[in-house]
């Protein structure tokens, strides 16, 4: 067993002791506050009591749920109805927001959770931290304290009774015993009581596919929203651009037609001026292009598109690719203009000096994913939020059921990771 394992396994001994402890004492409050405010609505008070106490009740499952990702990679999908707006924002009264709140099955869910979570799910937090220190106790026995107890029969020790030296060696033998089962096994009895709490906390069949639908509503939405601003920025942008300069071109033509014969010298300036205006126009015509799918994207594929992109920022850039294959197109398209919103970020914004993005493919068949990290060492504080480029992207990638995640301290490093469903990669 390495080092790793072995740390591993006293961390999540650590972690499922707190576990325990914060299982029983918050569990036990928040269940009983609940039935109390359930009480409560039959005289109205639980009216306004119950919102607030259900409230806690979601924070403590929602704290839960992301320990269980960041602890034991255990996804716990969120699985509560949103809440109509005039609701959220507290235009209409209580009563609404109580009856909303008390309809929604995952509310009841989360109460069964409480329950089990302050009785087995304590009793699965338990165990992963006593195998770490119950051997101690067999220690103490073993060095003399079973002395104190043979006048009165001994002292059990699990399954062994403890009355005598060679007894309580066995003792000592058997904490051992359970010591060492407890490093190889801490992590998987942690996790244990994670996928506990999933069976009450993640989303039934049914809610699920209401969430899946609601999603998919709201990512069409917003695939339509973005293919609009799209297509207006790209007449925009034929509007003030090529299309000015080819008029302006045409303008200049037509004087150079009258004026071939009777000034010469001054027909050939304007040709220049036209030719200056026709090269002006084409590349503007290309950048456009570019900006709707760039060739070496379609040429060569993501991971040289990216390479591409990263050579003409001002910031050294390290850039790592391990992709199989190729995949659908608009697949490729949604990573390639994320990665380059994300660069576009970082430039503007952050104020490092070095970035690194790493482009890999994880997963087979269906469950395949493109996984893209995009870190730089900059003074952190990137957010997602109304106005931010990053909410932006993480539309973008919800066409495609695709994730966004952020992590930027204040100091930095800022990582981004972009996560798009990709199964013939």
């Amino acid at each position: 067993m390495n080092a790793t394992r072995i740390r591993a396994a006293l961390l999540a001994g650590v972690r499922a002791l707190g576990l325990s402890v914060a299982s029983v004492a918050v569990s036990c409050v928040l269940f009983s506050l609940t039935l109390l405010s359930l009480v409560l609505v039959g005289i109205g008070v639980g009216v306004f009591t119950t919102p607030v106490v259900l409230g806690w009740v979601r924070a403590w499952a929602d704290h839960r749920r992301r320990l269980a990702a960041s602890w034991s990679d255990v996804r716990i999908d969120v699985p509560y109805r949103a809440l109509p707006a005039d609701i959220r924002s507290g235009v209409t009264g209580q009563v609404e927001r109580t009856s909303l709140m008390l309809k929604d099955p995952a509310t009841w869910r989360d109460l069964q959770w409480l329950f089990v979570d302050l009785s087995a799910g304590a009793v699965t937090a338990l165990v992963p931290g006593l195998t770490l220190w119950y051997w101690l106790y067999g220690l103490v026995i073993a060095a003399g304290l079973w002395r104190v107890f043979a006048h009165s029969g001994g002292e059990w020790f699990l399954f062994v009774r403890v009355h005598s030296q060679f007894t309580g060696l066995l003792a000592l033998a058997l904490g051992l015993g359970i010591l060492a089962l407890g490093l190889r096994y801490n992590t998987t009895l942690l996790r244990a009581h994670f996928r506990l709490a999933k069976c009450f906390l993640a989303p039934t069949k049914e809610a699920s596919l209401a969430l899946r639908v609601a999603k998919l509503t709201e990512t069409r939405h917003d695939a339509l929203d973005t293919s609009a601003a799209e297509l207006r920025r790209i007449e925009r942008d034929l509007h003030d651009g090529a299309q000015a300069r080819l008029v302006a071109m045409g303008m200049n033509l037509g004087t150079i037609e009258a004026l071939i014969e009777k000034d010469p010298a001054k027909a050939k300036k304007l040709i220049g001026v036209a030719r200056a205006s026709s090269a002006e126009a084409l590349t503007e015509l290309r950048d456009l292009v570019r900006g709707i799918h760039p060739p070496v994207l379609a040429e060569r594929g993501l991971g040289d598109a990216v390479r591409a992109l990263a050579l003409r920022l001002p910031i050294e850039t390290e850039v790592t690719v391990d992709l199989p294959g190729r995949s659908e197109a608009p697949v490729e398209s949604a990573a390639y203009f994320a990665v380059s919103e994300v660069l576009t970020n970082a430039v503007k914004h952050s104020g490092a000096d070095r970035i690194w993005v790493d482009l890999h493919h994880t997963g087979t068949g269906r469950d395949g994913m493109i996984r893209v990290s995009v870190t730089d060492n900059g003074c952190g504080g990137a957010r997602i939020g109304a106005g931010s480029g990053l909410s932006g992207v993480e539309r973008r990638l919800g066409t495609f059921d695709g994730v966004l995640a952020v992590s930027s301290p204040a100091g930095g490093p800022t990582m981004v990771t972009m996560e798009i469903p990709c199964a013939s990669c």
